[in-house]
């Protein structure tokens, strides 16, 4: 209970905890001094072993032992304050009179100013206190410590001779500490009230301080877990300041008189869960008990609580054992049930009742789920951002051999060039689908006879790849070969798979790409490039040849047409003219004179049959005129030498 001096002083001086103050202060500070100095010692070895060996386990294992010391130092100081205060309420009262600062008339603005920050600065402190401000800055330094000193990927390794020095120093420490703790606990609360707290604090050292031997003694090349418990025993004084941190912060929403007999604010709720039997309750009873004045050990309920709390739980895990035979299967699943070990029938999926466990329990198998396999082994691989999907396409898109694919294999297959045999290396990208089969024996066989289905399918595929392409070519394997390449490779792998009573269905093998290893991807697309330049050249000198042909045949053919053409249109002329001759002759022989004449007239007529003519008979004018043309609508050719005389009209001929 706090002592308020305004209303107790006279009676503080027969208490026992104010009487002890002055020698309780004392052997706080003593031990407070010591126990620090260790723990610096400790804190700095461990720094300068860190910076020449930062894989030992020193490091670790010092600033852990270190910082359960500095928690305890924490605790000791906090104590101490409070003994102060007691040994102060013993002194007579004096009035503490504020003295007054002499004026300065030659001070300028920016003295002033320092004075004012000074003053706001030191009533700050005094506000917070000083108890609250060291218990802070000791909580900082060992959580900068543990954070500091934390690895979890040190190595194992043997320490020699200075494990076992370290480990005999450790368990004397160890040893110091625990007489001291048993003088805490033994201490009347009327004297100290502070003890127990102090001793909970203590032990928290002490087990750090009796891990770190035990790591230093079985430390060996061959054991990790005395490096992995070095690193993780500073987890105990860690969250210990952790707590400590917290209540410092919290202590400035406290209001703080000087009459007031101050706590303890060193103490820690998890410090005093490092009892036997532990009693986590036990720190709230009290405090119900002792500020409301509720006891909890009255309450039937409590009690009824406590008394059912073993049988209920008996219950409970026996119910809950015997609910260890329920078993789910999922729709996409199956269920072996093994019973004592041996399988003896497969469960559809649903619930099922049957012998709990360890004599019964049931093995999960897929039932119908279809995976697709790589041939290659995906290794982990850098997160590579993604480009975005409205920005222009990556680089790499342009050329897709210019980079490995993630389940690329590569394979030697034999090449053919010209009329010698070589090897060349692809990388191809297969697949297979494959499934669990439908029926129990495929479930079973699945189950008891392949420990890793995707590395069984995997290494039977490799197999049968290296044998498929033995007897393939590059070019039959990038034309005809193709099509039927991935039947042929599935079909014998499932054969494989049935022969080693494997219990797994190959549904669909899948090619997905062949082409050069990313390395050769430049060399390949040159050596296409002068390939396909070879052929158009020889395409184009070809297409040359051809075209100069196919005009020499077509000049040809028309020559011969022409002079076909002619050599007919001449005899069918002469023909004509024979005809027209040996007809001339026989209507000669047969009319006479008559022919002749009226041949003489049908070529008159033909000759001036598109003449403008104007014939007069000679009978007309008598029979002394002779027959006129009208000359007159012809036109005469003209003499440019000549003049030109006009012909009178009506001239005859």
């Amino acid at each position: 209970m706090q002592v308020d001096l305004d209303i107790e002083r006279a009676q503080v001086a027969e208490w026992p905890r104010f009487q002890r103050a002055s020698f309780q202060g004392r052997r706080l500070k003593l031990i407070a001094c010591a126990l620090g100095s260790v723990a610096g010692l400790g804190l700095v070895l461990a720094f300068f072993i860190g910076v020449f060996s930062p894989q030992s386990l020193w490091p670790a294992l010092l600033v852990s032992q270190g910082a359960g010391l500095l928690v305890l130092v924490a605790g000791l100081q906090s104590a101490w304050w409070v003994t102060q205060w007691r040994s102060r309420a013993l002194l007579p009262a004096v009035d503490n009179l504020p003295a007054e600062d002499e004026p300065v008339d030659n001070l300028g603005w920016y003295e002033r100013l320092l004075e004012r920050i000074g003053a706001r600065s030191v009533g700050l402190l005094k506000q917070i206190g000083a108890p609250a401000l060291w218990l802070a800055g000791w909580a900082m330094l060992v959580l900068l410590g543990v954070e500091h000193a934390w690895d979890l990927q040190l190595p194992a390794a043997a320490l020699g001779v200075s494990a076992s020095v370290g480990a005999v120093l450790s368990l004397l420490l160890a040893f110091g500490l625990l007489v001291f703790e048993r003088q805490l606990a033994q201490q009347p609360p009327v004297e100290w009230p502070e003890a127990p707290a102090l001793a909970q604090l203590t032990r928290v050292a002490i087990i750090v301080l009796v891990l770190g031997a035990l790591c230093l003694l079985f430390a060996a090349e061959t054991s990790i877990w005395p490096v992995r418990l070095a690193v993780l025993m500073g987890l105990l004084p860690g969250l210990v300041a952790a707590e400590l941190l917290l209540r410092a912060v919290l202590s400035l929403f406290i209001p703080r008189r000087d009459p007031l007999e101050p706590t303890l604010l060193g103490r820690s709720v998890i410090a005093d869960l490092l009892r036997w039997p532990p009693q986590p309750l036990l720190a709230l009873q009290h405090e119900l008990h002792n500020r409301f004045g509720i006891d909890l050990r009255q309450i039937w309920a409590f009690s009824y609580m406590r008394r059912a709390f073993l049988p209920v739980l008996a219950s409970v895990a026996l119910v809950g054992w015997l609910l260890t035979g329920v078993h789910e299967v999922p729709l996409q699943g199956r269920g072996i049930y093994e019973r004592f070990g041996k399988p003896v029938e497969v469960f559809g999926p649903g619930l099922h009742v049957a012998l709990p466990w360890p004599w019964g329990r049931v093995l999960n198998v897929e039932n119908g789920v279809v995976h697709e396999l790589a041939t290659s082994v995906v290794q982990s691989r850098a997160e590579v951002e993604a480009e975005p999907a409205e920005g222009p396409a990556p680089a790499i898109a342009n050329r897709l051999w210019d980079a490995s694919h993630v389940n690329d294999k590569s394979q030697v297959i034999a090449s053919r060039r010209a009329d010698q045999q070589s090897f060349q290396i692809v990388n191809m990208d297969v697949r297979f689908v494959y499934r669990i089969g439908l029926t129990d024996a495929a479930a079973l066989a699945a189950t008891y006879n392949s420990a890793d289905v995707p590395t069984l399918i995997r290494s039977t595929a490799s197999r049968i790849l290296v044998h498929e392409f033995a007897s393939r070519t590059l070019d039959g394997l990038l034309g005809a070969d193709r099509v039927s390449l991935a039947d042929e490779i599935g079909r014998a792998v499932q054969a494989d798979l049935q022969s080693l009573d494997s219990g797994v269905e190959i549904l669909a093998t899948v090619v997905e790409a062949i082409h050069p290893p990313a390395g050769a991807a430049n060399a390949y697309h040159g050596v296409q490039a002068a390939q396909i330049g070879a052929q158009a050249l020889i395409a184009r000198e070809r297409g040359a040849a051809a075209e100069q042909t196919n005009q020499a045949q077509l000049q040809a053919s028309i020559a011969h047409d022409r002079a076909s053409a002619t050599a007919r249109e001449i005899n069918a002329t002469a023909q004509a003219a024979d005809l027209r001759f040996n007809a001339d002759r026989k209507a000669y022989a047969t009319a006479g004179h008559a022919f002749v004449l009226e041949h003489y007239l049908s070529q008159l007529s033909q000759g001036l049959g598109n003449a403008q003519l104007l014939i007069l008979d000679h009978r007309l004018g008598g029979s002394s005129n002779a027959p006129t043309i009208d000359l007159r609508t012809f036109t005469l050719p003209a003499d440019p030498a000549s003049p030109r005389n006009p012909v009178p009209p009506g001239a005859e001929h």
